[in-house]
């Protein structure tokens, strides 16, 4: 799916007054929505399942442990990603790929280590990225990821990513629960509800930035079960090749990718005129 997000262009250059040009990036900070996008998207998060498990089992540091020490990476890396002045295929999806595992510990922790209901945690999940979409919003007056050009705009969109894996991963495991579908079964559910949110903006006109960002959400879930499925043992209902071999063959696959975009960016943003693009 290629998405063109919502935005409000001639009120976006002074909404912060004169001060808001200095801290503006040139170039775009994120890729372009394409097909390529989904497809890493799904893949980053099904290493967010599988490496969080794997780390958690292997590495002998505890789920706190392995949160605190996936956290400092991502923090490394962010720092990383922030400092670049254009989108860098490499630097971008390392910091995705991290940023799923670190939202699935988020959830995992309070879950497993604190004993907060998942009906709790994603309730509270969703009003947070509720209220970062709107405070993002009502400060750049855009949420169109074509715009991601200033530090404040970047700054609202690792975070939003950051909720929305958080939330998947406890309204995935939520739903897992109380349905008790099995692997396999839970990957069709959530690809169906991908589906429909793509006939219903495409079809149906549903918003943009309501379509993307819930297909966002969806993925996580998405991702989650393919990978439980591909590395849970054959009498748990999945497949048996565990951790160590999902994680590497997944791996592989966005490295492959990333190296693909990097020489043909195919997924790079062409910069426009302020006001070419909006919805």
């Amino acid at each position: 799916m290629t998405y063109e997000l919502s935005e409000t262009p001639e009120a976006a250059p002074d909404a912060d007054g004169p001060g808001r040009h200095s801290h503006r990036i040139r170039l775009n900070k994120v890729p372009e929505i394409t097909l390529y996008f989904w497809v890493i998207k799904v893949l980053c998060t099904t290493v967010g399942e599988t490496a969080a498990d794997l780390l958690n089992e292997k590495a002998g540091l505890g789920l706190t442990g392995v949160s605190v020490l996936m956290s400092a990476l991502l923090a490394v890396v962010l720092v990383v990603q922030f400092r670049t002045t254009a989108y860098r295929a490499g630097v971008y999806w390392t910091a995705v790929a991290l940023i799923s595992v670190v939202g699935t510990l988020i959830s995992d922790n309070l879950t497993d280590n604190m004993g907060v209901p998942l009906e709790t945690t994603t309730t509270v999940f969703g009003i947070v990225l509720a209220v970062v979409f709107v405070v993002w919003y009502r400060r750049e007056r855009t949420l169109s990821i074509h715009s991601i050009d200033t530090t404040s705009r970047e700054s609202f969109y690792w975070l939003a990513v950051l909720f929305t894996f958080a939330l998947g991963t406890a309204a995935g495991d939520l739903v897992s629960e109380r349905m008790n579908l099995g692997y396999w079964l839970s990957a069709v559910l959530f690809a169906l509800a991908i589906a429909a949110v793509g006939i219903a903006h495409f079809a149906l006109g549903l918003d943009a930035v309501w379509s993307f960002w819930i297909a966002y959400v969806l993925t996580r879930p998405l991702g989650a079960s393919i990978g439980d499925y591909l590395s849970q043992p054959t009498g748990d209902g999945g497949l048996g090749l565990g951790t160590v071999v999902t994680s590497g063959l997944f791996l592989a696959v966005i490295l492959g990718l990333v190296v693909f975009l990097t020489v043909t960016r195919k997924d790079v943003i062409d910069s426009e005129p302020a006001g070419g693009r909006a919805a």
